[in-house]
């Protein structure tokens, strides 16, 4: 039987909470996967208000913190998102330390706290990329929700052997798992190395997200998006699968391929349209 004591505790980590909970169980997953080590990573997630009005006090605002930039387009929005400097291993111990649920103020000049980021903890560094990639993926997908970076193993060791032009190196990924192209059909976009935590990178990151859900940060990470936590990291664990089977055969003599023929086929069968340019036929 469960004690008193052990609700307590539970109220307090905040896995009684439906976001608190994916959250937590989505990075311990990526930590599992060697795909965020130390502090690598992190998530960010467009929350509905009545869903955060069920669990929280919406009314009550723990401190502001000012953002990186104004950022009216999401003005009055709510977000759960990992810590800077935070360990994923650690979320699903002590979600309240690691995670932090804001809403972004009316006029977009501050970040409401209302739960989580305990003893002055801040969000991730990463988000200003994580917000401006949000803006866009909004502009195209009024159901886009999340946004997730880590640092896939054989995404990142990809990035060292084949080339970077982002049309090869979707073709290369389709080729690997009939499921592929129909995951991503938009391909993956890519953006030259920079500094991570700029305002630069950022940019950079949310003009390939008009076109993709999949952005790749060469020897560093992946970028994916998604209208949930399940469909964001679906996208990374297929692209992730693709480069492992990559990795396997790349330096094999290729006996056969998915044929662009075939690619096409698929994508005709499940009724996805291949971005331009990639296959010749």
């Amino acid at each position: 039987m469960t004690t008193v004591l052990e609700n307590q505790k539970e109220q307090k980590s905040g896995l009684d909470i439906p976001f608190v909970r994916e959250m937590a169980e989505i990075t311990q997953n990526m930590w599992k996967f060697g795909w965020d080590e130390r502090n690598g990573g992190n998530v960010s997630y467009i929350l509905d208000e009545a869903e955060v009005a069920k669990y929280l006090d919406i009314h009550q605002v723990i401190r502001t913190i000012k953002p990186a930039f104004p950022v009216n387009e999401l003005a009055g929005k709510y977000f759960i998102v990992t810590g800077s400097g935070k360990y994923f291993k650690n979320v699903i111990a002590d979600p309240e330390a690691n995670l932090g649920v804001l809403r972004v103020s009316q006029d977009g000049e501050q970040l409401e706290l209302l739960w989580g980021l305990k003893d002055n903890a801040v969000p991730t560094s990463e988000l200003p990329s994580h917000f401006m990639s949000h803006i866009e993926r909004l502009k195209v997908d009024p159901n886009h929700r999340v946004v997730i970076h880590n640092h896939a193993t054989h995404v990142i060791a990809m990035t060292f052997i084949h080339s970077l032009d982002e049309n090869q190196f979707t073709k290369t990924l389709w080729e690997m798992c009939t499921e592929c192209i129909v995951v991503f059909p938009d391909g993956i976009g890519v953006i030259p190395w920079m500094v991570p935590g700029s305002s630069e990178i950022g940019r950079e990151t949310a003009k390939k997200m008009k076109d993709h859900h999949a952005v790749l940060w060469p020897h560093h990470g992946i970028f994916g998006t998604g209208s949930s936590i399940d469909e964001a990291f679906g996208l990374i664990e297929t692209i992730e699968k693709a480069a492992q089977i990559y990795m396997l055969i790349a330096h094999h003599d290729i006996q056969q391929r998915i044929t662009d023929q075939e690619l096409a086929d698929l994508a005709k069968a499940f009724n996805v349209t291949p971005r331009k340019g990639i296959l010749n036929v």
